[in-house]
């Protein structure tokens, strides 16, 4: 892994690895990252397409590093595709220890949702609401 990448795509989300986040170890759950990672590309999802979306898939998830308790986690994301009613986010989770500068990319995942109209059933998203991020 390149040491001096930045984050790819939009701060999204920013909160901190509670105690009750993690093993017996102290290594925070990868479920629990994988569900700030889904908010954080979910909170990205809705506002492209303007309304209600649901997570269909998600392509791939790469644990690359651990999460302790007490880090502080950012999640970036970024549109990279957007098709007749669904979008795909590739979201970027970063950790920065409480008491240190450096950020260090922990894992990455691509996210497919489904934007949906007011009974649920699948909607076509506007083309014309702004680029893919």
């Amino acid at each position: 892994m390149n040491e001096t990448a930045k984050p790819q795509g939009e701060p999204a989300i920013r909160t901190i690895a509670m105690p009750a986040d993690a093993n017996p170890a102290g290594d925070i759950f990868g479920g629990w990252l994988m569900a700030q990672m889904d908010l954080a590309a979910g909170n990205v999802a809705a506002r492209r397409a303007r309304g209600r979306c649901a997570t269909v898939s998600v392509d791939r998830i790469t644990f690359l590093r651990p999460v302790y308790i007490g880090d502080e986690v950012s999640l970036h994301a970024r549109i990279t595709r957007i098709g007749r009613t669904s979008l795909t986010i590739d979201v970027e989770a970063w950790r920065r220890s409480r008491d240190g500068e450096e950020q260090v990319m922990v894992t990455d995942a691509s996210f497919v949702f489904v934007a949906l109209d007011q009974g649920g059933r699948p909607r076509v998203i506007n083309q014309d609401s702004g680029p893919v991020s």
